[in-house]
């Protein structure tokens, strides 16, 4: 009897895949190589308002159009197929600033952050109590944080003018 083949999803194959490199690893300090941090809703409003950090909202376009997006964070949808690619692009054009990540719960944030940083992608930070909330805190939403839209024109002219930064 042969085993069963192995199967990964799209998502998985992308995060365990050799496209992060070692070009990911300069421009952090040591301090930012550490396991993925993890901080609060609030905090992560206001040090991605305070350009400290990038957040990246990494739920689906249908949860987007149902609560919003939090301000601060740009929306990037963890299953599209480049969104590895765009994590690399914005690493190496914001190689000091660290990368936050959110969804729903907390649940594909911290599997997404767990799984890059094991891949030796640095400087990642786990919104872990999500955008509605969960056992690791109550969310963004039910905080009373601001959201924008999340209508699709929106979305890609945040996510335009983070991958296309003024020189």
């Amino acid at each position: 009897m042969q085993p069963h083949p192995t199967r990964f999803s799209p998502l998985r194959r992308a995060l365990l895949g050799g496209a992060l490199g070692l070009a990911l690893l300069t421009g952090l300090p040591d301090t930012a190589l550490a396991a993925p941090k993890i901080i609060t809703a609030p905090k992560a409003m206001a040090r991605a308002k305070a350009d400290e950090i990038i957040l990246i909202d990494i739920r689906t376009p249908q949860e987007w159009r149902e609560t919003g997006v939090g301000e601060g964070a740009v929306a990037i949808d963890m299953r599209a197929a480049d969104f590895v690619q765009d994590l690399v692009k914005l690493r190496q054009l914001y190689p000091s600033r660290p990368i936050a990540m959110i969804c729903r719960t907390g649940a594909r944030s911290t599997y997404v952050t767990t799984t890059l940083d094991k891949q030796g992608f640095p400087g990642l930070i786990n919104v872990n109590e999500g955008m509605i909330g969960g056992p690791n805190g109550p969310g963004w939403i039910t905080r009373g944080l601001p959201t924008y839209p999340g209508t699709p024109s929106e979305i890609a002219a945040r996510l335009k003018k983070l991958m296309s930064p003024a020189q």
